[in-house]
């Protein structure tokens, strides 16, 4: 069996050094007998091997020597080198060719769909005690050997992005002993997709299964660029408890060989996504999830004529294992609060994202590149948050934005414990 080149149906949960967290999960879901769409994983090794012959591991290494992650210029400047000289390598033609091996006997063994969904899978992601969602690229509807090849090259470089650079920092990992994998996965053309947790991931109610759905492609969910539907099941019956229905005003779908975001009709965009059955269905296989990891999930799924597939899961990391306390906890805190805000003036209201009260100034942001206005203690305000705005959540005492669901703040275990409330 290659070094390069493993298959969902040869890992699992235990192979994460060689896979990375994402790689592997998808590995566990496959043998488990759950619907992942097929595929095969780029494994670390491959990464490691590339760097080591071009002599990138050099560049890395002196690019980032005592770097302050806090300083934003010095961060991007440090991130793009790293990720020019990256890009400026071409890949081995060995590995090249067997990619490419991998891609035809994909596409020979399941179907004629010749789209593929490039996903990185870094080895210091989607783990037991450290998970951090969308620290690197993906790349979806992608179609042909080279540019299958291509977006591998662009993982591999997304592995220095300033976030991700930022994150391993925080987290004490070495920069050179952590590697990405790239799983090459079928193309589920979603009608409806979205996330599940098997836990409240804003009360840790281990009683609950949170759903959060929407129109077309996961990403516009999985980046918060849209506010989906909730819907809140009971773990033990599967009655749905909630159904919040939210507006959609458009979706991403390929269109040709590209992805486009598409205005939706009035009636689709203040439809309910899910049917019953889709709610209870999905709730069900979270149940079934959670029994085989033996712990609560996050997860990603995607609905494509009918059938539900999982392109994702991952442990909830922020889940408060003393969760009736902390609950007792917060009722406490917020009544406290609530005593001390009532005759406050409201002027805005939202869905919260984790509980807790905060004041400060408050800065307005509208890009990433703007973070360092926001100094500790400050209240940041923006449309939608990305992992790019971690180091200004991070010194943030509170956050509000847009767009986006409770369920669209998984890289927020890189502030966990000291997370801020969130609106």
């Amino acid at each position: 069996m290659s070094k390069n080149i493993l298959w969902f149906r040869d890992v699992s949960k235990d192979d994460t050094a060689i896979v990375g967290g994402k790689g592997a999960n998808l590995g566990e879901l496959t043998k488990a007998g759950l619907p992942v769409p097929p595929g095969f994983i780029v494994t670390a090794q491959a990464y490691f091997n590339f760097l080591e012959s071009a002599d990138i591991d050099l560049t890395i290494e002196d690019s980032l020597k005592n770097i302050d992650v806090e300083n934003s210029a010095k961060l991007n400047k440090a991130a793009s080198q790293i990720q020019k000289e990256i890009l400026n390598h071409s890949m081995p033609l060995a590995l090249a060719k067997e990619i490419s091996n991998a891609y035809q006997k994909l596409y020979t063994t399941s179907s004629s769909n010749f789209f593929v969904a490039v996903r990185s899978s870094a080895t210091a992601e989607d783990l037991p005690t450290a998970s951090f969602a969308g620290q690197q690229k993906t790349f979806l509807n992608i179609s042909g050997a080279e540019e299958v090849i291509k977006a591998v090259r662009l993982c591999w470089a997304s592995l220095f992005l300033p976030r991700a650079i930022y994150y391993r920092q925080i987290n004490k990992f070495d920069h050179l002993k952590v590697g990405i994998a790239v799983p090459i996965q079928k193309m589920i053309q979603s009608e409806k997709s979205g996330i599940m947790f098997t836990v409240d991931p804003v009360t840790s109610d281990k009683e609950k299964i949170v759903i959060e759905a929407g129109w077309g492609l996961g990403e516009a969910i999985v980046s918060g660029s849209v506010t989906p539907d909730r819907y809140v099941v009971n773990k033990q019956d599967l009655k749905i408890l909630i159904k919040e229905i939210n507006k959609q005003d458009w979706k991403i779908t390929k269109v040709g060989k590209e992805n486009k975001h598409i205005s939706l009709n009035k009636q689709d965009q203040e439809a309910q996504k899910l049917t019953e059955e889709e709610i209870e269905n999905l709730a069900q296989f979270g149940k079934q999830i959670e029994d085989h990891y033996k712990f609560p999930q996050d997860t990603e799924w995607a609905i494509e004529s009918g059938k539900i597939y999982f392109v994702q899961s991952r442990p909830v990391t922020t889940i408060n294992q003393k969760s009736d306390i902390k609950n007792q906890n917060d009722k406490e805190i917020n009544q406290k609060e609530g005593e001390t805000t009532s005759k406050l003036e409201v002027i805005l209201k939202g869905a919260a994202a984790s509980l807790g009260i905060a004041s400060g100034p408050v800065k307005i942001l509208h890009k990433p590149t703007e973070t360092d206005r926001v100094q500790k203690g400050d209240v940041l305000v923006t449309e939608m948050t990305t992992p790019d705005y971690v180091p200004a959540m991070k010194r943030a005492c509170a956050i509000v934005t847009d767009t986006g669901g409770r369920g669209n703040w998984g890289f927020l275990a890189l502030l966990a414990p000291a997370q801020p409330p969130m609106f």
